[in-house]
């Protein structure tokens, strides 16, 4: 609990074996509640090591539902144990649990109701690994994408995100994509909506076993990144198709 408010981390898992243990064990439990793992229909053992190691909440997707999709499924059951305060974690171990007290304070005190965790702020991208096609991919996206939204972001491309439970009962994150474009989809309802959004400095780790997607998925991300962009913007002007804003 923070201030008797319930706090939440979801784990959206895929092949996560290698790295949940470490992930895990720095998840700070004086403040956190509850863990929620949600298996995406991985080959390995995730599942079975989530439970030996005490994951009270694990959720196993037959057939792989993609990266938003697994999201969808946590969003939901985090909901349903009552959290007040939603923090998303890849157990991946690419970014650190140290920074949960950090992203809790600022929600918790009613400072933000949504809190990114930013690889670009400072210079810890390059420096933590991030390969440079990425590096100015995620540049060139968040700057057109900052211009048509109407907002400013260092970065929104980031897996490390928290979020007050107000935020996810007001947003349609039901009627996104089940693909890596969710992320997006859901800042852009977000930013729609009107709720403010803080980022915090995260370092970056980049290694061998930690969840990536290739050029070609990619490339693909990075034109849907475009279009969620173009048609935030042509909602605000009443032209756009407002599914998901509704």
């Amino acid at each position: 609990m923070y201030k008797n408010k319930k706090v939440v981390v979801v784990l959206p898992a895929y092949n996560a074996a290698l790295t949940l243990r470490q992930t895990y064990d720095e998840i700070p439990f004086d403040i956190v509640d509850e863990v929620v793992l949600c298996d995406d229909a991985s080959r390995d053992n995730t599942a079975d090591l989530a439970r030996q190691m005490g994951i009270r909440h694990v959720i196993i997707h037959e057939k792989n539902k993609g990266y938003g999709g697994n999201q969808k499924s946590l969003y939901r059951k985090s909901l349903e144990l009552g959290a007040d305060i939603v923090i998303m974690l890849h157990p991946d171990y690419q970014y650190t649990p140290k920074l949960i007290p950090s992203m809790v304070n600022i929600i918790g005190e009613d400072l933000y109701p949504v809190v990114l965790g930013s690889r670009i702020l400072g210079k810890g991208a390059l420096k933590g690994g991030m390969p440079l096609y990425k590096y100015v991919a995620n540049r060139f996206l968040t700057l057109t994408q900052n211009f048509l939204v109407g907002y400013k972001l260092s970065e929104y491309h980031t897996g490390y995100r928290a979020f007050s439970a107000e935020v996810l009962r007001n947003i349609q994150f039901e009627k996104n994509s089940d693909d890596f474009i969710f992320d997006n989809e859901m800042l852009s309802q977000i930013i729609y909506k009107g709720y403010d959004i803080a980022e915090v400095t995260c370092p970056t780790k980049y290694f061998e076993e930690a969840s990536s997607i290739n050029f070609s998925r990619s490339t693909k991300y990075g034109l849907g990144v475009l279009a969620v962009s173009l048609n935030h913007l042509l909602c605000k002007w009443g032209l756009g198709n407002a599914r998901l804003y509704k």
